[in-house]
């Protein structure tokens, strides 16, 4: 075998692993409550949850439902190889949850005064993906 070649681009995109079952219930509109209690650590029900919060005026909810999806989102990035950088790609249909409650924490904290907690999740937001925060309405 030879020598290790160095990425010198930086670390490969991480992408999560396929949800069918909780992939297929989000899609059909299934209540995002009942999606988070088949699933709990399904980021994307969590993200819906904390955008159906935010739409209806209650950012403090919505920053609850936000924040847990994103921290059941980094633990399965973890679990999936990443280092606490590098992109995680949102073409990538199972990415999108932990990048959609990443978004809503931002806008969430941007609308409970959260100013640094705004920034920081935005900046995160364009690192993961420089697609996603367009692609969240957040540009």
């Amino acid at each position: 075998m030879g020598p290790m070649v160095e990425n010198l681009l930086g670390p490969e995109p991480t992408r999560l692993p396929d949800r069918p079952e909780a992939q297929a219930a989000a899609d059909g509109g299934t209540d995002p409550g009942k999606i988070v209690r088949a699933y709990p650590d399904f980021s994307e029900a969590w993200a819906l949850l904390a955008e159906r919060a935010l739409h209806a005026g209650d950012p403090v909810a919505a920053y609850a439902y936000a924040r847990t999806g994103y921290h059941r989102g980094l633990d399965q990035l973890r679990r999936s190889g990443w280092k606490g950088f590098g992109p995680v790609p949102w073409d990538h249909r199972p990415n999108q949850g932990f990048l959609r409650a990443l978004g809503a924490l931002a806008r969430a904290a941007r609308e409970i005064g959260e100013d640094e907690e705004w920034e920081r999740c935005s900046q995160f937001l364009a690192d993961s993906d420089p697609k996603a925060p367009a692609a969240l309405g957040l540009v």
